[in-house]
């Protein structure tokens, strides 16, 4: 069976950028200096649960499959139920490569990705990652961001610089996706699970068209998603961390009493009250923390599990020509 270049997109009420990003995506293609598997499928994810009119353009477009998702997921919920739908299409040999469709991923980028999965062929578990580096945000946006990975880098051990653009080959969607990682964050977990990788330097590219429909709330959730992966190496930080304190403050408060009892020196109340605080302290917000994630993962976990099992159609863009090649509803 002939070999597939899939390129999957989740998109969001953006189907003007998607047009600019599949008219830039097959000028690069065309610009290729090695070979790629022959048959193209670039799958726009219809995020809105088919509530955006404006997709029907996107079928008079070459190569181009709609796949509407259930209900809104996320744009890294929506590329992980994309790839486990059409896992059972995708042949071992086959590239993937997942991107956002805003422009933010830049198509310039994709040669260098796709070059870099060609030369590991034989490993078909290696991913590529594009490494941000510079990014076109606001002074707001960058500050945020930067205490972000100060944290994320803190919590978690590791650094975050990757996004949702990727390339793997066809074996890893079709046994590595189902994961349960996966269900709470897509860029997490390709780290998480500490695959194979290659990092390739890439630049945040501006957005097409539109405006972005991420804002603070989703943001917030984003980045507590991000660490849900890694839940294992926050809560056992958090043990050390909390444990810690709540030792300091039995200790404390023990060596306290012992001079109470044993000399003549009166304790001032403040120092009672404050040692008190911080036992309390710790041991809720350690309680808390762990009640919190579990909850949360939980929560994350239950909304993904057996979508990608669910029925839902595909509109081709060339009925013809997808039934040619071997593909299938």
């Amino acid at each position: 069976m002939t070999s597939t270049l899939w390129i999957l997109c989740p998109v969001y009420f953006d189907v003007e950028s998607f047009v600019i990003l599949k008219s830039e995506i097959d000028d690069e293609l065309s610009r290729l200096t090695f070979d790629r598997p022959p048959a193209l499928r670039v799958v726009a994810i219809d995020d809105t649960g088919g509530q955006d009119p404006e997709l029907a353009r996107l079928q008079s477009l070459p190569d181009v499959t709609i796949l509407p998702t259930p209900f809104n997921l996320g744009h890294q919920g929506a590329l992980v139920f994309g790839l486990r739908r059409l896992s059972a299409e995708m042949q071992p040999e086959d590239w993937v490569v997942t991107m956002d469709s805003d422009g933010e991923d830049q198509p310039a980028d994709l040669p260098r990705l796709l070059k870099e999965l060609r030369v590991r062929r034989s490993a078909r578990n290696h991913v590529v990652l594009a490494w941000r580096r510079k990014r076109i945000e606001s002074r707001a946006f960058k500050f945020g961001y930067f205490f972000f990975k100060l944290l994320f880098r803190t919590l978690t051990g590791t650094f975050t610089r990757t996004g949702n653009f990727a390339a793997f080959h066809g074996q890893l969607s079709r046994q590595v996706l189902f994961h349960p990682y996966f269900d709470l964050s897509y860029s997490s977990a390709l780290i998480a699970l500490n695959l194979p990788a290659t990092l390739v330097p890439c630049d945040r590219g501006r957005r097409y068209a539109g405006a972005s429909k991420m804002g603070v709330s989703r943001l917030i959730i984003h980045g507590l998603r991000m660490m849900m992966p890694f839940v294992e190496r926050l809560t056992t930080r958090a043990l050390v961390c909390f444990g810690a304190v709540f030792v300091i403050g039995l200790v404390s408060s023990a060596g306290v009493l012992a001079v109470e009892l044993a000399t003549t020196w009166s304790i001032p109340i403040w120092m009672w009250m404050s040692l008190l605080s911080i036992v309390t302290v710790s041991l809720a917000g350690l309680v808390n923390l762990v009640i919190l994630f579990v909850v949360f993962v939980q929560f994350r976990s239950l909304s993904m599990r057996g979508l990608h099992q669910q029925t839902f159609p595909l509109q081709e863009a060339e009925p013809a020509l997808v039934a040619r090649r071997g593909f299938r509803d």
